[in-house]
């Protein structure tokens, strides 16, 4: 199970239910010009790194998000090149990957407000969103279920979405066991980053990073 943990971890980010920009991970589509990529793969000039004074440690793990806007502040470009692969391991279990999945929720929920020229987008957003429909169907389910009726629509929704994750997943990998995981595993990420997302956006006033000097 050690093995498809890690894929199944690896397969939420291969779909764009999981992770939003599957490019980022699995090779696809063409060359394009892109405000924010990960630095698991990301190369700079480095004249370019200089000149932004390269990562600010303050951020970590969302620094590569800051490099990219100082980046882009001073007037350079960032484009996705699908011909260049990097591989990586996954997080070796599901607390190691929700801890990960956490960090990023947490940074791009206070970057959506503090640095929203490339970070306050809509589906940064959608697992929070997410997650206060869970409680109000919950709370419907005990106090009035005569108003279930919508709630259920939007679950059935969510439950088709997740469907199609799997096909897209499965398509990808070839691995009917890997790709179910990858969809549970891909609920508990929307839940977690949703959390971490709400407290970095609403709540968290100023960000302090474990590598913070």
């Amino acid at each position: 199970m050690t093995d498809s943990g890690k894929k199944s971890r690896g397969g939420v980010f291969l779909s764009k239910l999981g992770g939003g920009n599957p490019e980022r991970y699995c090779p696809m589509g063409s060359i394009k010009e892109v405000d924010d990529w990960p630095s698991v793969n990301l190369l700079i000039k480095k004249n370019v790194f200089n000149k932004v004074k390269g990562f600010n440690s303050e951020y970590w793990p969302g620094e590569d998000t800051k490099l990219c806007l100082d980046v882009i502040n001073e007037g350079e470009k960032i484009f996705y090149a699908p011909n260049v692969v990097v591989y990586h391991h996954r997080r070796s279990g599901l607390l190691k990957h929700l801890r990960q999945i956490g960090n990023y929720g947490l940074h791009r929920g206070y970057f959506a407000k503090k640095y929203p020229k490339n970070s306050f987008k809509l589906y940064y957003f959608f697992p929070t969103f997410l997650v206060f429909y869970f409680i109000l169907f919950l709370m419907f389910a005990i106090t009035d279920k005569n108003s279930l009726l919508p709630f259920s629509v939007g679950l059935l929704i969510y439950i088709l979405a997740l469907c199609y994750a799997f096909f897209d997943i499965n398509k990808k990998v070839k691995n009917f066991k890997v790709s179910l995981f990858s969809v549970y595993y891909i609920f508990l990420t929307h839940i977690w980053y949703g959390i971490r997302f709400f407290y970095g956006f609403f709540i968290l006033k100023d960000l302090k990073s474990k590598l913070r000097k």
